[in-house]
């Protein structure tokens, strides 16, 4: 039987989790791995009371666990910069890390790879995207062979929970409410609705596919906030729901990174995907599309993917694996401005004679096609909504469009949102 001895940083709902997970499927491990992994130590500043560490050590000082006779440390302390050194402290100490720090490897993952290798240990952040649904190993191991044109998906489950609610009808606001009563959205929901955290998600899985760097240059980020509920009815209308997106493409000249709302067709994989689910999409050359779907947050599904890295470690120690020289590239981040896309428009105009003309002319004028275009049922106050589907066109060209459109004066609001390729 392999032995690995851990030390968990940290004793929140993340850090208990795992340790009810290791403790409740102790046999389940032993009997598919052939491990036992025992926590020798916790660094806890407080307490918690809803979890009993037993006999285990607890030290108060986070930074005396990686002094521990353990293998691994496992950080779950959250956050960036205490985060960051706490597994630099451990590095240089000789001790593997797991973390389910997004933010921390987002921001610092070229630093923290670099001082592992110099110093011969591993960092493994399966968890740290999308929880314990697996795409990071997956990405370094079973698709090593391939090219992997495009990754795509929805990576916050808060963001797909209040979308999906939102398509059935119900309100932003009242949907964030119950994402916060049920647990899926934050007191402070902002790193989720405003799209940071798919963002950091897509920026590292961009650094393992693409060679990105960590942190990747800035790119286009935007969030859900800007959404509403008649947009998801006009949507369907024209066979289209509405996701938030990250995605990371490549091609000969340049690398795309972006995070944003986008229609997709109804009929694709990810448009069916509701609730707090995750989904990703992988366009590959050998093995085609790929679609992978799991829970991305909450206790069980994060301790899944850390247990996943710590038996991952126990079968690869010893050896080279995970220690390579990471890949750079060379390629830019082409700006985000001279990326084309098909538009969707929702704009409120006064019912009145002429009005469709001067708005399919100002468009003809700058050169934008209309793929379709539908005027609803007036809405009151003499306001009618009238819903565009554009031919594909750069997007610094859609602001302009937006203020000339928005010049008319029978044009009194719009919205809109890209629709993303097949």
């Amino acid at each position: 039987m392999k032995e690995l001895k851990i030390g968990i940083c940290g004793w929140g709902n993340v850090a208990t989790g795992l340790y009810r997970s290791l403790n409740e499927h102790a046999q389940i491990i032993s009997a598919n791995s052939g491990t036992n992994i025992s926590v020798e130590v916790i660094g806890a500043r407080r307490d918690n009371p809803k979890c009993d560490s037993g006999s285990t050590k607890i030290v108060r000082d986070i930074f005396e666990v990686s002094k521990y006779d353990i293998d691994v440390v496992v950080e779950l302390i959250g956050g960036v910069d205490t985060a960051r050194e706490l597994i630099l402290e451990a590095i240089k100490n000789k001790k593997h890390v797991v973390t389910a720090n997004k933010a921390v490897i987002y921001h610092h993952g070229d630093e923290i790879f670099s001082a592992a290798r110099i110093n011969g240990v591993k960092v493994l952040y399966e968890a740290a995207v999308c929880a314990g649904t697996p795409i990071v190993k997956l990405l370094k191991e079973e698709l090593a062979a391939n090219n992997i044109s495009k990754i795509s998906g929805m990576l916050n489950g808060t963001s797909n929970f209040i979308l999906s609610n939102m398509e059935e009808g119900s309100e932003f606001m009242s949907t964030l409410e119950l994402a916060q009563q049920e647990g899926y959205a934050e007191p402070d929901p902002t790193f989720d609705i405003e799209g940071m955290d798919a963002a950091h998600k897509i920026g590292i899985l961009s650094s393992i596919a693409y060679g990105t760097s960590l942190p990747p240059e800035e790119f286009h980020v935007e969030g859900i906030t800007k959404i509403e509920k008649s947009d998801f009815n006009h949507a369907k209308d024209m066979g289209y729901t509405i996701k938030h997106l990250a995605v990371a493409r490549i091609n000969e000249e340049n690398i795309e990174l972006r995070a944003h709302p986008a229609l997709i067709d109804l009929n694709s994989h990810l448009a069916n995907l509701k609730g707090v689910r995750n989904g990703i999409e992988i366009n590959t050359d050998l093995v085609g599309k790929i679609h992978i779907a799991g829970s991305g947050a909450g206790q069980e599904s994060t301790a899944s993917g850390l247990i996943s890295d710590l038996v991952h470690l126990v079968n690869t120690m010893g050896s080279d694996a995970d220690s390579f020289d990471q890949i750079i590239s060379n390629l830019p981040l082409k700006p985000f401005a001279e990326l084309a896309f098909q538009y969707y428009f929702y704009i409120e105009a006064q019912d009145i004679p002429g009005v469709m003309a001067s708005i399919t002319s100002l468009l003809a004028a700058k050169g934008v096609g209309i793929e379709s275009i539908l005027q609803k049922e007036e809405l009151g106050g003499n306001l009618v909504p009238i819903i565009l589907i554009t031919d594909i066109f750069k997007d610094k060209d859609s602001i302009e469009l937006q203020g000339e459109l928005l010049a008319l004066d029978s044009v009194k609001k719009i919205r809109s949102i890209r629709i993303e390729a097949e």
